[in-house]
Parts: C-alpha cells; sequence; structure tokens
C-alpha cells in the first residue's frame, strides 16, 4: 500500500475523497510532483516508539491515531535525502512540536495561566542545555529535551546557537499568542502576519534544512535575497493553507489567531473575501517561488566556482531549494490526509480526540 494512498503522484485517478474545491490547487497536484523518504516507514514506526517512550501521548492515543496523524508523513516529503538518523531525529522533534501545540491548546482553553508560565521558562531553559533537562518530570520538557540534544549533534555549535536563538523567539511568540487569546484579542493583519512568522516557527523548519544537506550555509549563502525569499514563500504558503483549511472552525470556535480573523475584523471583509483573500495569498506564493526558484538555482550554480567548498556549497542550496519545493506538496496534501483536521469525524469538535486533556505536566 502506497504511503499516499489519496494523492494523485501515483497515478490513480480515483481518490478516497475529493479535496473541496475552495482548497484544491491544481498546480500544486501537477507541478509539485509528491516525493518520499525511503526510510518513512522505519521512520513512521520509530517516531511511535518514541511517543510511547517518552510518555508524550498515552499509549491507547498513540495505537489509535500517531499514525493516522501523518506527522511522520509531513517530515518524509519534506526533507528529502537527509541521512535516516537527521530525519529521525527531525521527525521526532516535529511529533513533539505538535504534541506541544496541543498543550498549549489546551492550556489556553481550560485557562491554566500558571501551568503554561512554567512551560514556557522550562522550554527556554531545556532549549539552552537539553543534557539537564533529559529525565524532567513533565514528559514534555524531557521529549523536548532529547529531540533537541540529537539535533545539536549534526552541525557546529554556530548552528546550534542560531536554531536556539529562533527557537527561543517561537515560544516567546506562543506566549503572546496564549494572551492573545485568553484576551479574546485579534491582532491586525500585519501584527499576526509577523506573530504568525514565528508560531509556525518558519525559520525553525529552515534551518533543518542544512542537517538535511549534510552542510552549515554561511550567512552569505543563507542571506542571498533569492534563497531567504524562496525559504520564506514555501513557509509562507504552509502557514496560510494552514489558516484557509482551518478558518470556518476556527470561526465557529471563536478563534482569534487566524489571517482570515483579522481579515474579518479588521479589513470588515466578510467570510467569503477572507477565503477568497487567503487563497490570493496562497496563489500567489506558490507563483512568486517558482519564479524566485530559477533565480535561486543560478545562484546555487555560481557558488559552484572550482573548489571543493564551491561544490558543497552548491551541491547544499540545490538540496535545500529542492526541499522548499518539496515542502508545498507534502504541506498541501498533509492537510486533507492527516486526522488533525478531520473534525467532522470527531465526537466532540472542541477536542480533538487525539490530546490528552487533562492538567498535564502539573503533577
Amino acid at each position: 500500500m502506497p504511503a499516499f494512498p489519496y494523492s494523485t503522484t501515483y497515478g490513480t485517478t480515483s481518490t478516497a475523497f475529493a479535496v473541496p474545491p475552495s482548497l484544491s490547487l491544481a498546480v500544486i497536484e501537477v507541478a509539485f510532483p509528491r516525493q518520499l523518504h525511503k526510510y518513512w516507514p522505519k521512520l513512521q514506526e520509530e517516531t511511535r516508539t518514541w511517543l510511547l517512550e517518552k510518555r508524550l501521548m498515552p499509549a491507547d492515543k498513540v495505537a489509535e491515531y500517531a499514525d493516522g496523524l501523518c506527522y511522520t508523513d509531513l517530515m518524509a516529503g519534506y526533507y528529502i535525502g537527509a541521512p535516516d538518523e537527521v530525519l529521525q531525529a527531525i521527525a521526532d522533534y516535529s511529533a513533539w512540536f505538535f504534541v506541544w501545540d496541543d498543550r498549549h491548546d489546551r492550556d489556553i482553553v481550560h485557562s491554566r495561566t500558571a501551568a503554561w508560565r512554567r512551560l514556557r521558562f522550562r522550554l527556554h531553559a531545556a532549549l539552552d542545555s537539553p543534557e539537564h533537562h533529559l529525565h524532567h518530570g513533565d514528559p514534555l520538557i524531557a521529549g523536548f529535551a532529547d529531540s533537541v540534544r540529537r539535533l545539536y549533534s549534526f552541525l557546529p555549535g554556530t548552528w546550534n546557537a542560531r536554531f536556539a536563538r529562533h527557537f527561543h523567539e517561537v515560544i516567546e511568540a506562543y506566549d503572546r499568542e496564549f494572551r492573545n487569546r485568553t484576551q479574546g484579542i485579534i491582532p491586525t493583519v500585519e501584527e499576526y502576519l509577523a506573530l504568525r512568522r514565528l508560531t509556525f516557527a518558519h525559520w525553525i523548519w529552515t534551518d533543518l534544512l542544512e542537517p538535511s544537506a549534510g552542510c552549515e550555509l554561511p550567512d552569505f549563502v543563507r542571506k542571498n535575497p533569492a534563497y531567504r525569499r524562496a525559504a520564506l514563500l514555501s513557509q509562507e504558503f504552509a502557514a496560510w493553507y494552514n489558516d484557509l483549511c482551518s478558518l470556518p472552525k476556527e470561526i465557529a470556535g471563536e478563534e482569534v489567531h487566524n489571517l482570515g480573523i483579522s481579515l474579518v475584523a479588521h479589513e470588515g471583509m466578510t467570510l467569503e473575501e477572507a477565503i477568497e483573500d487567503l487563497r490570493g495569498r496562497v496563489e500567489e506564493c506558490i507563483s512568486e517561488f517558482l519564479t524566485v526558484e530559477r533565480e535561486a538555482l543560478r545562484f546555487a550554480d555560481g557558488l559552484a566556482d572550482g573548489t571543493v567548498r564551491g561544490k558543497e556549497l552548491s551541491a547544499a542550496v540545490r538540496a535545500c531549494l529542492g526541499n522548499m519545493r518539496n515542502w508545498f506538496s507534502s504541506v498541501y496534501w498533509f492537510h486533507h490526509e492527516s486526522g488533525r483536521y478531520m473534525v467532522d469525524s470527531w465526537d466532540d469538535r472542541s477536542t480533538p480526540p487525539y490530546v490528552n486533556n487533562e492538567a498535564a505536566g502539573e503533577k
């Protein structure tokens, strides 16, 4: 059985379900062929085991939901070419990130302000010294420490410091979202766009392209306008497509953090107009990426100056750009295959069936 039972990539014309017209993007299905890392079957098995060992999800929920959530599929479709151990560390970290996101949501829903504050400070500490938090009493802290420690083992300390700096910013962005949601504050469009780049961890997923390519990229490469723009567009697509897919249910749940909700609240749009605006932004990300990708590939070619280092950098940049492209299809299909978004199948639309709804980490 293919890992992607609903994908057009495998030559099937019939699917188990149809992508809703408002969410369908023909250009993704046609121009962004879907790929899967050859390690995927083992990856899925190992991440499922890791979630159990680290007690990040109860055993019954792992058994019933872990595979269907498709967290490993998302990463295996993104970091193509990564060494197996690198992809495994990234996939475990990604699974942890989703569990953290769910804990954050439950802390908001149940007004667990003190619990969130403790978690926030502990995450900052574990990020700076993961080796000292591997046996923390809160499984979320211990699991984070384990995944970060492994990620830190692949590239030099300069990459580790950059990753840590970027994730400290993500933690603080989650804190701002916590305050907005608990206080019912809908950010303006510009405020939301800036915050979303952090809560979606744009630069974290971009940083992780480098250990996947086996090479830390120097500043002049990462800051090249074409390379940086391609990276940003791949992440903006993912964040805004996520907002597009979740907008109706988040409005129904009186949410405040969604670009569409900011457009309705601050730009005077109707829901239908906000959906059209979001879709336009998503489509613009795709078309602009296709343009800037060509420029970035020319930049990569120019790095091959006849030296060993030049050849290495050129190959690494090409690998990173290829995976930025893979992010589009991986994110697109993830939203239509993962149980994380199948709200209509839940017994309670306000409570995902795969989350621990108790005050986790409080013992």
